[in-house]
């Protein structure tokens, strides 16, 4: 599979505001959010959820500077994005099952319609990195 797939105007746009959120997250993952996030770590995760917010900050961070500045390895980086926002997912769901309010999701109907955008964020990731390109040139081959 190729490490870069030529992408159009609004992929490129896309991937920046992307990355630039991942930049802004893992911030605030390391910063002034680290409670907001610590309420999302799952009970069955057998690390400090403080240690897990730090962890997962810094994989935010290197995966929104990658998106904004690895040209030579954007599929990669968009799929190591898919994979992630896949792997955090179950902390969006403990949120929900557990009815934990953070970031403004303080009802159950919030914390519910948030579990749809999930994959909203996987695909984004995967075609503003043109990984889904590279993922349908590779299946012609």
């Amino acid at each position: 599979m190729d490490n870069y797939v030529k992408t159009t105007f609004l992929q490129h746009a896309l991937r920046i505001i992307l990355g630039s959120f991942m930049v802004l997250a893992a911030i605030g993952h390391l910063t002034f959010q680290r409670e907001e996030f610590q309420a999302q770590v799952p009970t069955w995760i057998p690390l400090s959820k403080d240690l897990v917010v730090l962890l997962s900050g810094i994989v935010e961070f290197a995966l929104g500077i990658g998106m904004l500045f690895w040209r030579k390895r954007r599929v990669l980086v968009g799929i190591a994005l898919g994979v992630f926002f896949i792997l955090i997912f179950p902390g969006n769901v403990a949120q929900y099952t557990n009815s934990i309010d953070a970031f403004g999701l303080d009802t159950d109907r919030a914390r519910l319609i948030r579990l749809f955008f999930q994959p909203v964020l996987v695909l984004w990731a995967l075609w503003s990195t043109g990984a889904v390109k590279a993922f349908k040139q590779r299946s012609t081959l």
